[in-house]
């Protein structure tokens, strides 16, 4: 799992971190009853404040994606993939359609975009075989 921030990003540490979650779960990679990473050994992977990793546990149970358990950690719920699939592809799904009628307002060509769209599900999809192969 990428627990990465990037400084740069006009998001917020904390929601850099609680998209690479859900996104981890959607995945597959996370599953209900998995454990997440501790919040000092994911900070110092992250590069961020311990508080930062704090806050996105506690944002990723209050979705009910994760739940606290006193003394054991964060873990994923039963419902957690629903939850985590559902969330992000409601987030892509509405950042890909500003992105799309932003190119078309700059005046990209709908099939120029359509190109980059199977380009990239093709890419994708090989990048995703070779890693369910390792």
């Amino acid at each position: 799992m990428n627990l990465r921030v990037d400084p740069h990003s006009l998001v917020p540490p904390s929601q850099q971190l609680v998209a690479a979650v859900l996104d981890a779960i959607a995945r597959g990679e996370l599953g209900p009853g998995d454990k997440l990473p501790s919040v000092r050994g994911v900070a110092a992977e992250a590069l961020v404040n311990p508080n930062t990793v704090t806050k996105a546990w506690r944002d990723l149970e209050h979705l009910g994606a994760t739940e606290g358990r006193n003394g054991s950690g964060v873990f994923v719920t039963a419902a957690g993939p629903d939850v985590a699939r559902g969330i992000r592809l409601a987030e892509t799904l509405a950042n890909f359609r500003a992105a799309a009628a932003a190119a078309l307002r700059a005046g990209h060509d709908k099939t120029v975009l359509d190109a980059v769209v199977e380009e990239t599900g093709t890419r994708e999809r090989a990048a995703h075989a070779a890693g369910s192969k390792a």
